[in-house]
């Protein structure tokens, strides 16, 4: 091959010169140049932080997430973490989260609240369920939580009294009420100080039947049992909760007309429970965790508190007992189990 055959043609450069700037204008209306690979989408994680694993709570979650587009392993990465029962390990496995990193943190209690907004103040932090988040200063208020923390409130605390009282209604010669609280838990001592106003102000003795283990439940309706109460009140908390048919067994085998928080207590075999739907606010949660991964900021979210409440009584449970409900009580009642 001579030189000349090596060198190209002015027209022969025009030509191709032509077409690769053809072929850079076509790249750039894509967006991108042949060299630029295409940024991928960023999935969100978020981190989910139990005291117990309860599996209505997070299945109820995953239907609010489902019902706002957000489908686990496609547009959101979930990293879940349960500390089942003991609450000491939740700091660790806060920080556990803290450190993948995630994106946001949902939590299942008030203890899972605390330990997630201690180990950071820069993360957003959505609480599923939360008895008091203003006394115990993870937000400076309802309307205005500030700082990293939003979410729900269970206003377990201002129902105490509430559940007390439909207690003395439903058996109205009672007098002495065993209280079964999770000592271990600071919202419940709060919430046990709010039982003791209010039976004082109904004219009831309450004795304290504090727990800290699964075996102090046992031990718990016992001393009960023994005693002179008349009938138990539970303030529920993780330990409790998890624990259900437990708690659902020692009461029926006790004899003792009980009472709970817990929304699903009355549904699997107890006597009556009062307060709000919690796999409602787990659902409700993904409200949140959409709003702030779309943008809005924790402390712009004004904690919510719900408007209604669950009262279930247990028509079964209450004939093994002996019990007929007045009607003032049944006319309360929001469900019915047969």
């Amino acid at each position: 091959m001579n030189h000349q055959s090596r060198r190209l043609s002015r027209r022969q450069f025009v030509l191709g010169a032509g077409a690769s700037v053809a072929g850079l204008t076509l790249l750039a209306g894509c967006g991108r140049l042949p060299w630029q690979a295409q940024a991928p989408t960023k999935v969100p994680r978020v981190g989910l932080l139990f005291g117990h694993a309860t599996p209505s709570y997070l299945d109820a979650f995953l239907q609010g997430l489902r019902e706002r587009g957000y489908l686990q392993g496609q547009n959101i990465m979930l990293e879940y973490r349960s500390a089942e029962g003991a609450d000491d390990r939740l700091p660790e496995l806060a920080a556990d989260l803290v450190g993948l990193p995630v994106d946001l943190i949902v939590t299942q209690n008030q203890p899972a609240a605390v330990a997630a907004r201690t180990t950071t103040n820069t993360i957003p932090i959505v609480m599923a369920n939360s008895g008091d988040p203003v006394a115990t200063g993870l937000v400076a208020s309802l309307s205005r939580p500030g700082g990293n923390v939003t979410g729900l409130s269970s206003m377990a605390v201002q129902l105490a009294g509430k559940r007390l009282e439909l207690l003395k209604e439903a058996i109205p010669g009672i007098r002495q009420v065993g209280a079964i609280w999770d000592m271990n838990d600071a919202v419940m001592v709060e919430e046990y100080g709010a039982t003791l106003v209010a039976a004082h102000t109904l004219g009831l003795e309450l004795q304290s039947l504090g727990v800290r283990t699964l075996e102090d439940l046992d031990r718990a309706y016992d001393a009960a049992g023994s005693g002179q109460i008349d009938a138990v009140v539970v303030i529920g908390a993780a330990l409790i909760v998890s624990n259900r048919p437990r708690l659902v067994d020692l009461s029926i085998r006790s004899r003792l007309p009980t009472i709970s928080g817990d929304w699903g207590f009355a549904g699997a075999g107890g006597l009556m429970s009062y307060g709000p739907n919690y796999p409602q606010q787990f659902r409700r949660a993904a409200y949140y965790v959409d709003r702030i991964l779309k943008g809005t900021k924790p402390a712009d979210l004004p904690i919510e508190q719900p408007m209604t409440f669950d009262f279930v009584v247990n028509m079964k449970t209450a004939r093994e007992l002996g019990i007929t409900f007045p009607q003032e009580i049944l006319l309360q009642v929001t469900e019915v189990v047969q």
